[in-house]
């Protein structure tokens, strides 16, 4: 028998399917295809569901949940591929400081069940998160954000954007692994300016940094997809 295919699966919480996120989702599809990966986009805002209801259902002991989130939805069939997935791409467009509500709330399906409030404790340690967080992965899921955002980079870390959104990375990293985030910045947002009240930016400014620029985040998306897809045969 041959080599098992990788599987690649990219999640867009943005509910444009052909603009900037989705541009960058499509072009970090293409470097993990390059890489050897098969796979496959999901539109999060196509799917019907809803948050993490706190059944706790999977933290209950001698649970079957298996990583899966028990909420039988139409969500629950996407979970189920994602449980099998070797590599995983959430991609965003960043609203008020953190992803949009969708890709938030697929973020509490996909995670809560796989991570546990159990740890392996250092000997003499009875409580607290020193330790070893106990998840049910069976092996380092490579996984990524990509961030998108109006704007511009300087100002991003100005306002602290990093110190907040790191954070669902390090819960991605502790849950899953190993993780990554880029971030894609001043980002041209409508087809036509005109329509907009806005003095906050230059469209001719905004127009000029895409033509610049986006062709680099075009390119950085690709590498990180390829990049994840071949850590995987590095585990």
């Amino acid at each position: 028998m041959g080599e098992r295919k990788l599987k690649a699966m990219f999640f867009n919480g943005s509910p444009r399917k052909s603009k900037n996120t989705a541009d960058m989702l499509q072009s970090a599809m293409k470097g993990a295809q390059e890489a050897g990966a098969e796979t496959e986009l999901v539109h999060l805002y196509d799917i019907d569901f809803k948050g993490c209801k706190s059944c706790f259902a999977c933290k209950v002991k001698n649970s079957k949940c298996n990583g899966i989130c028990a909420l039988k939805d139409d969500l629950r069939p996407v979970l189920e591929r994602a449980r099998q997935a070797d590599v995983i791409v959430l991609g965003s467009p960043v609203y008020y400081s953190y992803p949009t509500g969708v890709m938030r709330a697929f973020m509490e399906r996909l995670m809560f069940p796989i991570g546990t409030y159990m740890y392996e404790r250092p000997e003499g340690e009875a409580n607290g998160h020193l330790g070893r967080h106990i998840t049910l992965r069976n092996k380092v899921i490579p996984m990524a954000m990509i961030l998108t955002m109006n704007c511009p980079e300087d100002y991003m870390r100005v306002i602290g954007y990093p110190a907040i959104l790191d954070e669902n990375a390090k819960v991605m990293e502790d849950i899953f692994g190993y993780s990554e985030t880029l971030y894609v910045c001043n980002t041209y947002q409508f087809n036509d300016y005109s329509r907009y009240d806005f003095n906050l930016f230059s469209e001719e400014e905004k127009r000029k940094y895409r033509d610049e620029h986006y062709d680099i985040d075009l390119k950085n998306a690709y590498e990180l997809g390829k990049r994840l897809a071949e850590k995987c045969r590095e585990e």
